[in-house]
């Protein structure tokens, strides 16, 4: 049995993450597939400021998920088992 590497499979997650998120900001003015971007927002609302004198550190996260995401990461993963 052939073994899978993890590193393969991040990044096809976050690759099908970026394209089903750009398939679901494409697909907003078409009327039939508008569904395809509704989804939550969450992450840290204001960055996180940690000044160090000498260096000012800036944190923020906001992730947003969609279906069109959702559906990306689906096929991710049945193309990573495939392979």
């Amino acid at each position: 049995m052939k073994s899978k590497n993890g590193w393969i499979l991040l990044v096809m997650l976050l690759s099908g993450i970026v394209l089903g998120g750009f398939v679901g900001m494409l697909t907003t003015n078409v009327q039939a597939l508008s569904w395809l971007n509704y989804g939550q927002s969450f992450g840290l609302q204001s960055p996180v400021v940690l000044d160090l004198g000498l260096m000012v550190l800036t944190f923020g996260l906001t992730i947003q998920i969609s279906i069109a995401s959702i559906i990306g990461v689906v096929i991710a993963i049945i193309i990573y088992r495939r392979l």
